[in-house]
């Protein structure tokens, strides 16, 4: 049996600018970070030849091409088991429409399991590849690459994307001190509205020449947060996750709505210095940047919110369990 741990993710900046229809052209960059919110994925050796995918729903069938959860199917043909094996996933938070990365981190601590599965030890740049490949290439969701990337590197990153086909990772060379301020200060409180990211990205992928110029601007706006965090000066943070949201909500016209406008507008009365809907937007988690002696009062201003304590994440995809060693 093989467990692995796999992060979901905050996006900071930067987020649209990795599409690739976009960044191949112009170049992109993001600033994300994993935090210790996790999917796990379990894969175990079944004594026979059928194929058990637990999820929200339980699948037993004979041969992959059965499969309904995609991303497994994907995964176990890229990797190569094509019998006999069970397959299941926990999630720190709901499965789909969070905001927070945990489609892509399915693909990638499956494919980590998998490949482990059959003595195989992929690379980060691997797993986050292929997960691209899946994702993007096979499947043909509207979405960018950070995700993929973020999960199977973990840390706080600085991703720069393009001109071509190019992904450069990138740790924020941040201090210990740093790491613990953004860890006080930054808060995610979920919108109790989950929703399916595809129809957002999908206008959001059609705007991208439309909208190149705001992109170009959002790339800017990644590599400030970059350098904010860099040198300590998290101060200005705040003030640049209000213009990066400010951006953000023009890419798309169901980006965000009057019940998110007004989370927010209740947010930054209480004391926060700005903030974002993460992930495509709609539904989800906020994510809000407050000073430590305004935190009880955002607190108070958003009860009706499910606060999600967290902290940031240095590890990516990793397994925590190998009883095959044994």
């Amino acid at each position: 049996m093989i467990i692995t741990q796999t992060p979901l993710r905050i996006s900071l900046a930067g987020g649209g600018t990795d599409f690739r229809d976009f960044f191949e052209k112009h170049g992109g960059a993001v600033v994300s970070s994993a935090i210790d919110k996790y999917v796990f994925c379990i894969v175990k050796e079944r004594f026979d030849d059928k194929i058990y995918v637990n999820w929200k729903k339980k699948e037993i069938v004979d041969s992959v091409d059965q499969i309904e959860h995609e991303l497994v199917r994907e995964a176990m043909r890229k990797v190569g088991v094509t019998k006999g094996v069970e397959i299941s996933f926990l999630a720190d938070i709901p499965a789909e429409g969070s905001g927070l990365g945990s489609s892509s981190s399915v693909t990638v601590g499956v494919l980590n399991a998998l490949y482990h599965h059959v003595g195989a030890t992929p690379t980060a740049e691997q797993l986050a590849r292929e997960a691209c490949e899946i994702e993007i290439d096979i499947i043909g969701k509207p979405i960018g690459v950070q995700d993929q990337y973020i999960a199977a590197y973990g840390g706080l990153r600085y991703f720069k994307f393009g001109p071509g086909p190019e992904v450069r990772v990138n740790l924020i060379d941040a201090s210990r001190a740093t790491l613990d301020d953004l860890d006080n200060m930054l808060m995610l409180f979920f919108t109790g509205k989950t929703r399916e990211a595809a129809s957002i990205l999908a206008e959001q992928k059609s705007n991208i020449e439309k909208k190149a110029d705001l992109l170009k601007a959002m790339a800017q706006q990644a590599e400030q947060v970059r350098k904010a965090i860099a040198t300590g000066a998290i101060d200005s943070l705040g003030s640049l996750l209000h213009e990066a949201w400010e951006a953000k909500r023009k890419l798309a016209g169901t980006i965000t709505n009057s019940q998110l406008d007004k989370i927010y507008e209740r947010a930054l009365k209480a004391g926060a210095l700005g903030g974002k809907i993460s992930g495509a937007g709609g539904g989800g988690f906020f994510l809000l940047c407050v000073p430590s002696d305004k935190r009880q009062s955002v607190r108070q201003a958003l009860t009706d919110l499910r606060e999600m304590p967290f902290r940031l994440e240095k590890g990516g995809s990793r397994v925590v369990l190998d009883m095959q060693r044994y």
